[in-house]
């Protein structure tokens, strides 16, 4: 056989070896890192000493040469499996809830790396004959987490998820800190480092920030390639993968900062916003990939390093056992102190919540370390340039040490966990847990004996496995009587949850109809999202705080809305107005399926009383949403007309897509016959998911020409006031004028209303009326405060260009000295 064929020979037969280690790993109650950690130690011992050779078998012999002829650089190690790892889980984790989280996370990350090299540097010098550098290095070496174990254990035995995320984010930022750390000791063992530590710091800052702005880049870049790619998954999955190696590889080697942030950014980007571009299969598809090489990724990098460990530790002696068992005990003193030193520093200056003591134990004792620690360690074995007996201190300490946490800490961490009772519910999950049960089983109850019958099945048999449901119905019952007594408030969060989850799906259902626009849906998901977090922080007042904040005009907003008063830019004001019109619309058409749903699905799951307190919920923020759209249709009635013509539109395209779909499915028709018929459909409709242009209606002109006091000059007499005035808009409760504020200007109402605030009472002015003139007259601060009760458009004039248009104006001047006479007469 080749050499070639001796490789492929060995990977294939250590891939159909991984097949068989999850049911036995289940089976023995192992975590799998574990498990695979001592079967490539047995593979190790077996390729080292060679017992097949007493054995006359010739493919027995070549499967173990072909097992050592499967060996790969550290180098390799790193840019074949490290991207692949780190994509993977950066794909699957909930973002937002990191964010939540990013002290904790960063102080695991970023600070406990740190605390862990100076811990482990300091206290292997102590005790070693080698010098503080090198001790250094080991301890950078050591610093990095593996969370492979840990969050196996976490996920079969349910822990909060809380934990997982907190456990996951760190393991997404701490290798890059392990690494970048590793690269900043090395020169220095080597005596190459000639920075100073202020230098090394900015070089390490830049490194981390660079390549996490990298990752960004070439995720939105990505992102915005797919589109051309619609139809094609294969393609599009395709793309993810080429992601992951060019985030982790350019920046690396072209821009010199960091590809392991890159890559994880990256990612993360990319599972926050691929499920709104890519379609509902396709995004499935693409977490089956990454599921699958994720598992090839983990399983040959531990076995294959492990592998190396008999080599490394054959010539241990007992000394070095010593430095092993210090550098364990370092390490998990070290995460200790950032656990329990650091994180109630960050509760007490509030940039986290509080995590209980049960959670930060089993945090300490789950910093498992794994196989990019070995890969280090051998990176410095197979370094010529480092001291002999420095590399084998490095290696023997690093692979020992990993074998310890491995077998200590990853078998000790179940029943740990289980101690602490982090995997039970707690009694208002309980609750739901049984009610749940209840309102399944008697679904199904209703549902058998209704299939029993159609399907003619003898009586007695379906009698009997009626039966069985009748008594686990009844025990589910009991259970859920006894669950009546949980709080209302309790009730009412678990249903809130609930209904924000659902109103996630249905954003994606319309975006996977193609009904709303993949911007719009964003903006829905983010502000359901944000109603889900709120109520898992406050419950009831979070859900209603997260309404209100839906309905406010975000920044980008009045950024726009400032580019259009201040420099008469009126396009982004426009995008601004037709987001918010749309996103409202597509808000009210999901917010009107939640009190349905909460009827039909969370009444038998919380109780009457809460779900009634829910609908309330919903109907009141609906209304909210009623009346923010209302107000903008009453001032751009065409655009509004528009929209909803598109929407009904797309409902057309969507059913009539879905109705040949099905007579596919159905082989009522062929696949050739439903493609044609698709083709047609989408012809007849080209140009639907074009927006419609919405006209803000700001042209100084037309709006002079709306003012009464206006509308009878001659054009060229408007057109000189157009000149002096400046439109702008209006938005609904907003402050126009602020007593006490100097006056620079004073404002015509084109269209709208305000309300103005005295010391003596209110005013509503309306089309055509003015007001802020008093303070340009007198030159005294603001007396009043001026709101706007709508939408509505205002024309400014500047006090520099007041005294002009009254001298040009002698008529003008007077009505307006007249009106300035009754105000303050009436004041």
């Amino acid at each position: 056989m080749t050499t070639i064929g001796f490789v492929v020979f060995g990977l294939v037969s250590l891939l159909g070896l991984m097949s068989l280690l999850p049911p036995l790993a289940a089976r023995l109650r192992l975590p799998y890192s574990v498990l695979l950690a001592v079967v490539g130690l047995g593979l190790g011992l077996v390729v080292s000493l060679r017992p097949d050779l007493a054995i006359q078998s010739r493919m027995l012999h070549e499967l173990i040469a072909a097992l050592a002829s499967v060996e790969i650089s550290p180098e390799a190690f790193i840019l074949i499996f490290l991207p692949v790892l780190l994509f993977e889980t950066a794909i699957s984790i909930d973002v937002r809830r990191m964010l939540d989280d990013l002290a904790p996370v960063l102080t695991l990350a970023v600070v406990a790396v740190v605390i862990c090299a100076l811990m482990v540097g300091f206290v292997l010098a102590a005790v070693s004959p080698f010098g503080l550098i090198a001790c250094l290095l080991l301890g950078a070496i050591v610093s990095t987490t593996d969370p492979a174990a840990v969050i196996g254990i976490f996920r079969e035995v349910g822990v909060p998820k809380r934990l997982t995320t907190l456990v996951e984010g760190e393991s997404l930022l701490n290798d890059a800190a392990a690494i970048a750390l590793f690269g900043l000791m090395l020169p220095l063992v080597l005596g190459v480092g000639g920075e100073s530590i202020a230098g090394t710091v900015i070089g390490f800052l830049f490194s981390f920030l660079g390549g996490g702005l990298a990752g960004f880049i070439m995720a939105r870049a990505a992102c915005a390639l797919f589109p051309l790619l619609v139809g094609w998954p294969k393609a599009e999955i395709t793309l993810t993968i080429a992601l992951a190696y060019l985030s982790f590889v350019v920046p690396e080697h072209y821009f010199h900062v960091s590809g392991v942030v890159s890559c994880v950014v990256a990612g993360l980007v990319l599972g926050s916003t691929g499920k709104t571009r890519l379609s509902s299969h396709t995004f499935e598809q693409m977490e089956g990939v990454w599921g699958q090489l994720g598992f090839w990724a983990n399983s040959l990098i531990f076995l294959l390093a492990a592998m190396f460990v008999p080599r490394i530790m054959e010539e241990t002696t007992l000394a070095e056992l010593g430095f092993i068992l210090a550098v364990y005990l370092a390490t998990l003193a070290a995460r200790a102190f950032a656990v329990y030193g650091l994180m109630p520093i960050l509760t007490g200056a509030g940039l986290m919540s509080r995590i209980n003591n049960r959670i930060k134990t089993v945090i300490v004792w789950g910093g498992m370390r794994g196989a990019i620690s070995l890969a280090l360690a051998l990176a410095v074995i197979e370094n010529p340039a480092l001291p002999a007996p420095l590399r084998d201190f490095i290696g023997t300490a690093v692979a020992g040490f990993v074998l310890l946490t491995l077998v200590v800490n990853g078998i000790t961490l179940r029943p740990m966990v289980n101690f602490f009772r982090l995997n039970r519910l707690n009694p208002v999950a309980r609750g739901v847990r049984d009610r749940a049960k209840l309102m399944t089983l008697a679904d199904v109850a209703g549902q058998l004996g209704e299939i029993a019958r159609q399907e003619g099945i003898d009586r007695e048999v379906a009698d009997g496995a009626c039966a069985d449901l009748d008594s686990r119905l009844a025990v589910a019952r009991a259970r859920a009587e006894r669950a009546g007594g949980l709080l209302a408030t309790e009730m009412v969060k678990v249903g809130l949850m609930v209904v924000t989850a659902h109103e996630s799906e249905r954003g994606f259902d319309l975006l996977n109809a193609r009904i709303v626009d993949r911007r719009i849906a964003e903006w829905l998901l983010r502000e359901a999202q944000r109603s889900r977090e709120a109520v898992r922080a406050q419950g009831r007042r979070g859900y209603v705080a997260a309404a209100e904040r839906s309905l406010e005009f975000g920044r980008s907003f009045r950024w726009a809305l400032a580019l259009q008063r201040r420099l008469g830019i009126d396009w982004p004001l426009a995008a601004a107005l037709a987001d918010r019109f749309e996103f409202l619309m597509m808000q009210r058409q999901v917010l009107a399926g939640l009190v349905p749903f909460c009827r039909d699905r969370l009444l038998p799951l919380i109780g009457e009383a809460p779900t009634a307190e829910i609908v309330e919920l919903v109907a009141a923020r609906a209304a909210a949403v009623d009346g923010a759209l209302l107000a903008l249709k009453l001032q751009y009635p065409a655009y509004a007309a528009a929209l909803q013509r598109q929407y009904l539109g797309r409902i057309a395209r969507q059913r009539e897509s879905a109705a040949y779909q099905a007579l596919a499915d159905n082989l009522v028709v062929s696949g050739e016959v439903a493609r044609e018929l698709r083709a047609e459909l989408e012809g007849h409709w080209t140009g639907l998911d074009r927006r419609p242009q919405l006209d803000t209606e700001l042209g100084a002109l037309d709006l002079v020409q709306r003012v009464p006091i206006f509308r009878d000059l001659d054009i060229a007499r408007q057109q000189a006031i157009a000149r002096l005035l400046r439109p702008q808009l209006a938005l609904p409760d907003s402050a126009i004028v602020r007593r006490g504020e100097k006056g620079d200007s004073m404002y015509f109402i084109a269209s709208g209303a305000v309300r103005v605030v005295l010391d003596s009472g209110q005013v509503e002015l309306g089309t055509g009326e003015f007001f802020g003139e008093l303070a340009l007259l007198t030159g005294q601060p603001r007396n009043a405060d001026v709101v706007a009760l709508g939408y509505g458009k205002l024309l400014a004039l500047r006090a520099r260009d007041f005294d002009l248009l009254l001298v040009q104006d002698a008529g003008l001047k007077s009505r307006i000295e007249q009106v300035a006479r009754e105000r303050l007469n009436r004041d």
